[in-house]
């Protein structure tokens, strides 16, 4: 499966720098841990939990699963028997045991440039155990779901180690998410308690979240299951004295602010308006009235191995989304792993990633996987373009950023406004550059290892899913060359494999179906509440496989290349395309700021290419431009892989977290007007405009 040797041609190399000291220095050490990670499990996971503490010992066999449908019920186990607390791992170690107490766990850089504050290991660790003495006070107890709905403030990370310290389960919800879809996770997960804030800026938009956090517990009631407190902090108004809370019950939407807040930067004060609170007494408490004289101290609740840590909900093919749980031990130990390893991080890194907590990224490589190795980090509130497109490189210079992690979709934004916003900065600090959430076109792994990397900083291009936990397709920095495109090799402990459409393993230079044959401990244990539909889902498929819903190539040296979801695959006259390879072949063209490929149905072919161009500033979409992008995809893939049809797309249809919606795309390339729900979408705005552009056979 791994090569006796990485290619030395057509890759790229990490400097001797950084292989220096790095924990996996070379290839060849590479492979020797991978074998022993696959062939003796218990022996390597084992060696890594010494690392941690526990209350009690594991007994019997280290990881145990079944991944065959027709030989039983699937499972997972990790160390069980053993107890522990995750929350004891990542704060109470560090700063007792480790003494780190002092050490900076968080600068956090609000939205608006000069609001910032930082928070260290030990003053974390108090702020965590007074809130979880105030979760007790409110009858929360181990084995409880707390919903979570809040911006990117260090009260979140807050909040959530609180609830794993006394053995709650948090659902975070992303606070781009409607009242509705928050609604709809409360319900399914049966959450006694909403913890969320006042609102939050995005830019120059206000979200008035506790007005949404409202209309969700009012559809809760509507549907019989009134959530008895919510508590809220002053994340806005925290500066202000006295915000007024309005108090109603039941409770009022007020949208007009009437408290502004003045910021100021170069000189120019900017107001900020503060948004008036709705406040129903009967259900809503204060985040800081609760913490008045509360103790911090609090012992943690020791929970079993396979006991539940968090549940996180993802799309699911139905439309309904699907509750995603992971335990307490395989978990902490994986995330704290490819945390290590991935980002080869050092006690000096100061380490960026620009997810939101609200997605796995955010919980994996934000709070818990950083936290488990004493690391310091930067948590940022902000968006990459506000107020203008150097903010990521000021932060970076500011903070003197050493591993930074980002998505492809962040990447792509930024190479429309060129080199100069980046080269502004000297981002000298820079070792290891990321990415994270889809996979990466060529093009722009090019410009942000050049640019922003100057050609010195390996890229690591991680693949992996909410349900996988952690990283389980990723180049290690010192240790593996580096394809642009390529997720390269599996993780410790990942066996992949790729099979076709009957089932069968492929050998050798392939593509197909992405699956994994064997358990590691970050895997999600079940669907929350459906274990059937966690089967069916991921295993009845291809009995005895984990099926990732991804499809996959492997070249001839191995690398193994993410083609997308298998339904972002078509069929043109029997020819299987990946429409990440001709939006990548599209996005070479220098003209192409970004590029969206979704399916069309057609009479002979079945299928064919439907595509949504985003072009450069000051690029005008014409015949002849149409023309030569169509000879690129031809000339880059084959003359199967011609697009049918090119639109211009000023703006693309995109989610929250900055993902495109195909989902919407495929509907506007066939001039359907029914989009089903959009509550995701970032801009509604976007889709007018598209139906206008529509091709119908049309530039």
């Amino acid at each position: 499966m791994i090569p006796d040797k990485a290619p030395k041609e057509d890759v790229f190399h990490a400097g001797g720098a950084l292989k220096k000291n790095a924990h996996v220095p070379n290839f060849e050490n590479y492979k020797e841990l991978y074998l022993k990670s696959i062939e003796n499990p218990d022996e390597f996971w084992g060696d890594i939990a010494k690392d941690f503490y526990w209350k009690s010992k594991h007994t019997g066999q280290f990881l145990d699963y079944n991944f065959d449908v027709t030989k039983g019920e699937i499972y997972i186990k990790c160390m069980e028997g053993a107890t522990t607390n995750i929350c004891y791992n990542v704060l109470d170690r560090n700063v007792h045991e480790r003494k780190l107490g002092d050490k900076v766990a968080f600068y956090w850089e609000g939205n608006e440039p000069g609001d910032m504050m930082k928070v260290t290991y030990g003053e974390l660790l108090q702020q965590v155990c007074q809130f979880a003495n105030v979760l007790k006070s409110q009858g929360v107890k181990k084995g409880d779901r707390v919903s979570l709905y809040m911006p990117m403030v260090v009260e979140l990370v807050v909040a959530m180690l609180a609830c794993v310290r006394i053995g709650a389960v948090h659902s975070i919800v992303f606070a781009g998410f409607s009242a509705e879809s928050l609604c709809d996770r409360i319900l399914n997960s049966q959450c006694s308690l909403l913890i969320t804030a006042d609102g939050f800026y995005r830019g120059d938009k206000l979200i008035n979240l506790k007005v949404i956090a409202d209309d969700a517990l009012k559809k809760c009631r509507d549907q019989s299951f009134p959530v008895q407190r919510c508590i809220m902090l002053k994340h806005l108004s925290k500066e202000a004295e006295a915000t007024p809370l309005v108090s109603q019950s039941p409770p009022a939407k007020r949208p007009c602010p009437d408290l502004q807040q003045e910021k100021q930067k170069d000189g120019v004060k900017k107001i900020r308006p503060v948004p008036q609170v709705p406040w129903n007494p009967e259900v809503d408490q204060c985040w800081h009235s609760l913490l008045s004289g509360v103790s911090d101290e609090c012992e943690p609740e020791w929970c079993d191995s396979e006991d539940p840590l968090f549940i996180l909900y993802t799309s699911g093919s139905t439309g309904k989304p699907k509750g995603v749980l992971h335990t307490v031990s395989g978990y902490m130990l994986y995330v704290a792993t490819t945390f290590k390893l991935v980002f080869d991080y050092q006690p000096d890194d100061v380490y960026w990633c620009t997810a939101d907590i609200g997605w796995i990224t955010g919980h994996s490589y934000i709070t818990y996987g950083p936290l488990a190795n004493g690391a310091t980090s930067v948590l940022f509130e902000g968006l990459p373009t506000y107020p203008d497109v150097s903010r990521m490189w000021e932060i970076v210079d500011k903070y003197q950023v050493t591993k930074f992690y980002t998505a492809p979709t962040a990447i792509r934004l930024l190479m429309k406004y060129g080199s100069e916003p980046v080269q502004k900065y000297n981002r000298e600090s820079l070792k290891v550059l990321g990415t994270v959430g889809e996979p990466i076109n060529p093009e722009a792994w090019q410009w942000y290892y050049s640019v922003v990397g100057e050609k010195r900083c390996p890229v690591v291009d991680t693949f992996w899913q909410t349900e996988t936990g952690g990283h389980v397709l990723t180049p290690l920095p010192a240790a593996t060359p580096m394809k642009p495109g390529s997720a390269t090799f599996p993780f410790f402990g990942v066996v992949p494999a790729i099979l076709n459409e009957s089932g069968e393993e492929l050998e050798g230079p392939c593509e197909g179906y992405l699956v994994f044959k064997q358990a590691w401990p970050g895997v999600m244990r079940t669907v929350y509440g459906n274990h059937q539909r966690f089967e069916t889902t991921y295993f009845k498929k291809f009995p005895g496989y984990y099926v990732s819903g991804d499809g996959c190539r492997r070249d001839t040296d191995g690398y193994y290349w993410i083609t997308g979801r298998m339904d972002d695959m078509l069929n043109v006259s029997g020819h299987l395309l990946s429409t990440a390879e001709v939006e990548s072949a599209l996005g070479e063209h220098a003209a192409v700021a970004e590029a969206a490929v979704v399916s069309r149905l057609h009479p002979v072919k079945g299928e064919s290419l439907y595509c949504f161009v985003t072009l450069t500033d000051g690029v005008g979409f014409n015949r002849t431009l149409e023309a030569e992008l169509k000879k690129q995809v031809r000339e880059k893939i084959g003359a199967i892989a011609t697009p049918d049809f090119i639109q211009n797309a000023p703006s693309l249809p995109k989610t929250r977290s900055g993902k495109i919606m195909r989902r919407v795309l495929r509907k506007i390339a066939r001039n359907e007007r029914d989009l089903g729900d959009l509550s995701t979408l970032a801009d509604s705005s976007v889709i007018e405009q598209l139906f206008l552009n529509h091709c119908c056979g049309a530039v």
